[in-house]
């Protein structure tokens, strides 16, 4: 047994910022979905208001975790920290354009239901974020 949880360990310390992305890119998915769910069904709001509010609470979930757990940023300047988050809500908006439009496509254009369009967009948007986030945002000095 103590084999078994030595190995997992060591394979979760090898590739431990993936597998921290991937279980806060998980709780952001489901936190996204849960907030686009009440502010569309519960409160009955246009589809695309409700995408964008959840998108912005779901931005800031994000940068906290991103930051904290998954590439452990170091920056403590408050230069090096605006930068950081400048930059992360930049590459966010982006990829908050790319899940409009592309919900806008799906469900004005093709008919396709919110919802099943809202798990593809946000597919899409969590692939985006990882590689700008390690390639831009939180890159390795």
């Amino acid at each position: 047994m103590k084999a078994l949880i030595k190995y997992g360990w060591d394979l979760y310390k090898k590739y431990e910022e993936g597998i921290n992305y991937l279980i806060f890119g998980f709780l952001a998915f489901v936190l996204n979905y849960a907030l686009y769910f009440l502010f569309e069904s519960v409160l009955q709001l246009n589809y695309l208001v409700a995408t964008g509010l959840s998108w912005v609470l779901t931005v800031i979930f994000a940068y906290w975790t991103n930051r904290t757990f998954v590439f452990k940023s170091k920056n403590v300047s408050r230069g090096s920290l605006l930068k950081e988050f400048a930059s992360f809500i930049g590459a966010r908006i982006a990829t908050e354009f790319l899940e409009v439009g592309f919900m806008y496509l799906a469900v004005d254009i093709f008919g396709m239901n919110s919802y099943i369009a809202k798990l593809i967009g946000q597919v899409l948007v969590i692939v985006s974020n990882y590689f700008l986030s390690k390639l831009w945002i939180f890159k390795k000095k």
